[in-house]
């Protein structure tokens, strides 16, 4: 099957999503947009310490709750998945990265970071 590009709508509301968590004072370890096969489509992919102290089901509420105040129906935002900071992946990607000064709007790709093969992504923050 044949990779859907990501556009600049996509990105914008990716962007738009991050500042959400933000506002609610969400410290993120790491979001970043990725298309890898597992899903075989692109998804925002999103960790925070503060989603690791919940249960899964209760941490895709928080965020739901936090897309909500800051005005965002979560019908209308992106699939998101919320990786632990323990995570392989969001572990190497801290470790190459978190040094970096500026990651927002760098591109990632055919690569193994962690236990995971990116084959494209598109970085918001990385800490």
């Amino acid at each position: 099957m044949d990779k859907a590009t990501l556009v600049n709508v996509d990105l914008e509301k990716g962007l738009e999503v991050v500042r959400a968590l933000e506002s609610g004072n969400l410290k993120i370890g790491a979001a970043l947009w990725m298309y890898t096969t597992e899903y075989e489509e692109w998804r925002l992919f999103v960790s925070a310490r503060a989603f690791d102290e919940l249960k899964p089901r209760a941490a895709y509420r928080y965020l739901d709750e936090l897309l909500i105040a800051a005005g965002l129906r979560p019908e209308e935002t992106p699939p998101i998945v919320i990786l632990p900071m323990a995570d392989p992946f969001i572990k190497g990607l801290r470790r190459i990265f978190g040094k970096t000064k500026s990651v927002e709007g760098m591109r990632i790709g055919l690569q193994t970071i962690g236990d995971r093969f990116v084959e494209d992504g598109f970085v918001y923050r990385i800490s």
